[in-house]
């Protein structure tokens, strides 16, 4: 790590603490004791008030009501910061609207070179999803569920909600705990604990007609939901061992709920170990299209008849 990329890395770092030690700095970036020293006095220097507490157990904290100087980003930070934006054309992705003013923003801070840098790369990069004549375009289409990003401001308070959606025009309400939020196929998901029936639930954020916070006093604890959530888990019924050209189609796609373990340090061959619920024709559909999509660098171990069917089915389509 270069000195002045260290320097600004220990600044946030002690900025965050009310207080720090020598000792911490040199664990932390794995220093010399007199480089530490060094680099505080040369923090110092730069105008943040560091206050030194004399004896065995002293060390420095940040003089309260202070100001962090000024954030310099290197060249290589602002290209992934400009390069992350970009990738976000066309998502669906809530707060797409602020993108234009951080961008803005972002080329206040830098030099006229850095600025030519990423005109050049706003010229030559294009994403999947982008229109390649106006790759800023930003249609009605492109625009999130307003109710997204209301959902999120509610989670960053409480993961207690009280959800009401409207699924093929029936009205109904539920009490969760959400788990997680994700966004699969053009699709954002709910993923969660069902309080009433304590079953794992997932439900498409398009359907949502109102959230608010569950206001109930008697909580399932997180801890308990999920101990019932893992008495819960469904036994494996598919085993496969993917090769490097299986686990390379694997990092282009594969379902959310399931992953690999490597069987060697390389990380060329893994093993899947998963359940596939049968009786769901969706589901079924789905990890049949998505094990041809993997390709012939696979070994089945164990898999459902009905799968192993579908995919026979599939085959022989092809055959004709």
């Amino acid at each position: 790590m270069k000195k002045v990329e260290r320097i600004n890395i220990i600044m946030r770092y002690i900025n965050n603490r009310a207080h720090f030690t020598i000792s911490e700095i040199m664990r932390e970036f794995n220093i010399s004791r007199s480089t530490a020293i060094r680099d505080i006095r040369e923090i110092e220097a730069m105008g943040m008030p560091l206050v030194a507490e004399v004896g065995r157990d002293g060390g420095y904290f940040v003089m309260n009501n202070s100001v962090l100087p000024t954030v310099r980003f290197t060249d290589n930070e602002i290209k992934a910061l400009f390069i992350a934006f970009m990738a976000t054309r066309n998502q669906q992705l809530p707060y797409l609207k602020s993108r234009q003013s951080l961008a803005e923003k972002l080329l206040g801070l830098i030099s006229e070179n850095q600025q030519d840098d990423l005109v050049l790369l706003n010229q030559i990069l294009l994403f999947e999803g982008t229109n390649p004549y106006n790759p800023d375009l930003l249609d009605l289409s492109d625009l999130p569920n307003p109710m997204l990003e209301k959902l999120i401001q509610i989670l960053l308070l409480d993961s207690y909600l009280l959800i009401t959606t409207n699924e093929e025009k029936v009205i109904k309400s539920y009490a969760i705990y959400l788990l997680h939020l994700y966004h699969e196929k053009g699709i954002w998901l709910i993923e969660c604990f069902d309080l009433k029936n304590e079953e794992r639930w997932i439900f498409p954020v398009d359907n949502l007609i109102s959230v608010e916070s569950y206001p109930s006093k008697k909580r399932l604890s997180k801890k308990k939901i999920l101990e019932k959530l893992s008495k819960q888990e469904e036994v494996v019924n598919l085993v496969i061992e993917l090769g490097p050209k299986a686990i390379a189609q694997f990092k282009k796609h594969h379902p959310l709920k399931i992953s690999i373990s490597y069987t060697n340090p390389y990380q060329t061959t893994a093993i899947l170990k998963t359940f596939i619920n049968v009786n769901n024709s969706e589901e079924l559909t789905e990890i049949t299209n998505w094990l041809l999509f993997l390709g012939n660098d696979i070994k089945v171990r164990e898999i459902p008849k009905e799968v192993l069917v579908g995919l026979q089915e599939r085959l022989c389509l092809f055959c004709k």
